[in-house]
Parts: structure tokens; C-alpha cells; sequence
């Protein structure tokens, strides 16, 4: 029997509970596939300030490295708002995604057919069936870029500066071609080239790369216009690829498509196999312990784990079916609609595995 190891960093405020059920979906699955799954856990966020002082011990990042994949909670909390920037619990996760090297991430946006009620776009916007990948470039751009403050004319000004080198575009392309070729088989890459250099470098080098992709449909949209059609047509997206702060905001627009961004599962990969698994809402300390908190973002995140990082496509694929059908009757009660069951964290977590 094959046995992954995996990093797991349940972290603050609902990710422990979230994470819990994960757990007991991937060792169901296990049970059904024939595979089993070490689990290591380990510190991230404020329950690592609370233990060591920092938000990323060192073994941690040990434990990460020497695992198959990672999957994480969320981090994050009111009591440690007030830290300086490099000890407060989000520094713990770039640093960590800077430690292992995930210059990909990838944010499905998908409706369940249960939930095409849910989105805030009308029924005949959503379509039948809505599912767009958004490969955002996690590592580098205007986030990473040289910036500072200083005085203009007696006042203060700061800025922060975009640069992408050609090696970093093209790894970030191959991985949205790569992903586009696994599904529809269409690339919108989008940037700012109209304005901004570092896009016109990002439009031209992504271009050139179409002649190793010659079987997948690439096209190219300005940001602006990319937002005003997540709304306006969504639907007509397969796959995106696009930088840094661009997929950041562009990525919690089309979460908030689907309706609930409780459901939306995330993946920051390395270029090969190993990944971070995550799912897309913070810690959400108010509901903190109160076993409300809907955990099917953190199952699909397992169910990418499966996908992406553990080669056992078919048990991510039975997950998602098995998330589906318990869809049909039974809710959380962020998602949960008149006429259904209402069940808890725990209660979603045991359904799911029932389905499976």
C-alpha cells in the first residue's frame, strides 16, 4: 500500500475545526483507494506566535520540505493584529510559500449545480454550468518588488514596483497552458499592456511560448476589462493566467461568482508535484469553536491535494462527486437554503464520508 506523507497545519481561528474534516475525508478515501497517509502536524500563524514567539518555526518549514504536500487551515486573528508586520501570522505563510518555492497558485472557481442559486449573478449569467481556473504567479511582481517612501515637495509619497523577469513569466505560462490543455483547452492571459511595461514583457513573452502549445486557444485581455466580464459573462472563461496582483484580485472576484467563498479550495505549487492546500477563507475567529463553520473548502482542497500532489486523480474526482451529492439535501449554515437539513462543521465532514 502507497503511503504519502503530509504536512498539516491546522493554524488559528476555525482552521482546526475545518481541517479536522479534511482529515477524515482523506482517510476515507484512503480506506477506499488503497492508500494510506502519514500525518505530520505542525505550527504555523498565531498558535506559533502563542508557542515559539514567531510565526514560522523552523521546524515547520523541516517538516514541510520533507513531506509530499502540505495542507494548511487558515492563520490569522484579531489578538495579534497589533504585532509588527514580520511577526504577525500572515508573515508566517509568505514566508513559508518563499521557504518551498510555490510560485503557483491555483484558484478553481466552480458552482455546484445545488448551489447555482447562491451566486449574486442571475441564473441565465451563471449558465448550466460555471468552472474557471485562475493560475495567479504567487512569488514575484509588484508584492516582491523594491519599495519605500520618501519626501516630494514637503510631502510624504511611497511606491511600490512591478518587475517580472522573462524565466519567471514563462514558468508561470507553462503552468496555465499545461492546466488549459488538461481542461478546455483555452488560455486568457491577462495584463495591462496598454500601460504598463512589465505587461507588454508579460504579453510577449507568454506569446511566444504558443508554439509548444499549438493545441491550446491562448487569448489576451487587459485586467479591466477581464473583471467587467467575470460578471458580465463569466462563462466564456476556461483558464486564466495572470500576475501576481492581478490574480489576487481577480481570483476573490470570481470566488464570489460561485457564490459562497466557503466552497472554494486553493493550491500553491512548486512546479512539480508538491503543493500547499488551502482553502480560500481566513480564520473567521467570530465563529471560532462554535461548529457552524462550513468545511467543504478544506475537503476540496484535500480533493486537489489528490489531484495535483498524490497522483490519485480518481479519489479527488469521487470527493468532488461525493461534495456534490451531499449538496443535494444537507447544508452549513452559511449556504443553507429553506426546505434542507442543517448540519454542523462535524456533521458536514461525516456526510461527506458517507457519500464516499
Amino acid at each position: 500500500m502507497k503511503t504519502y506523507t503530509i504536512a498539516v497545519i491546522k493554524g488559528d481561528g476555525i482552521g482546526p475545526e475545518v481541517t479536522n474534516e479534511a482529515l477524515k475525508v482523506l482517510k476515507r478515501a484512503g480506506e477506499r483507494f488503497g492508500f494510506a497517509i502519514d500525518f505530520r502536524f505542525c505550527l504555523m500563524g498565531g498558535c506559533a506566535i502563542e508557542a515559539a514567539g514567531i510565526p514560522l518555526p523552523p521546524e515547520t518549514v523541516d517538516i514541510c520540505k520533507h513531506a509530499d504536500a502540505v495542507l494548511l487551515g487558515a492563520v490569522g486573528g484579531e489578538q495579534w493584529e497589533t504585532l509588527p508586520g514580520h511577526l504577525r501570522p500572515e508573515a508566517g505563510l509568505l514566508a513559508l510559500r518563499r521557504s518551498l518555492g510555490l510560485y503557483a497558485n491555483l484558484r478553481p472557481a466552480k458552482v455546484f449545480s445545488a448551489l447555482r442559486g447562491a451566486s449574486p449573478l442571475k441564473a441565465e449569467i451563471i449558465g448550466e454550468a460555471l468552472d474557471i481556473m485562475v493560475v495567479r504567479e504567487l512569488t514575484g511582481g509588484i508584492y516582491f518588488g523594491k519599495r519605500g517612501r520618501y519626501e516630494k515637495e514637503g510631502v510624504q509619497a511611497a511606491f511600490d514596483t512591478e518587475t517580472y523577469t522573462v524565466p519567471e513569466i514563462e514558468r508561470i505560462a507553462r503552468v496555465g497552458f499545461e492546466m488549459a490543455r488538461r481542461r478546455g483547452g483555452r488560455l486568457c492571459s491577462v495584463d495591462k499592456a496598454n500601460v504598463m511595461e512589465s505587461s507588454r514583457l508579460w504579453r510577449e513573452t507568454v506569446t511566444a511560448l504558443t508554439v509548444e502549445y499549438q493545441d491550446v486557444a491562448l487569448s489576451h485581455m487587459y485586467v479591466d476589462n477581464c473583471a467587467m466580464q467575470l460578471v458580465r459573462n463569466p462563462g466564456q472563461f476556461d483558464t486564466i493566467v495572470t500576475s501576481n496582483i492581478f490574480g489576487d484580485i481577480l481570483s476573490d472576484e470570481a470566488s464570489m461568482v460561485t457564490g459562497s467563498i466557503g466552497m472554494l479550495p486553493s493550491a500553491s505549487l512548486a512546479g512539480d508535484r508538491f503543493g500547499l492546500y488551502e482553502p480560500i477563507h481566513g480564520s473567521a475567529p467570530d465563529i471560532a469553536g462554535r461548529g457552524i463553520a462550513n468545511p467543504l473548502a478544506a475537503i476540496l482542497s484535500a480533493a486537489m491535494m489528490l489531484q495535483y500532489s498524490l497522483e490519485q486523480p480518481e479519489a479527488a474526482q469521487t470527493i468532488e462527486a461525493a461534495v456534490g451529492e451531499v449538496l443535494q439535501t444537507k447544508r452549513t449554515v452559511d449556504i443553507y437554503e429553506a426546505g434542507l437539513t442543517k448540519i454542523s462543521t462535524q456533521e458536514m465532514g461525516d456526510a461527506v464520508c458517507a457519500a464516499l
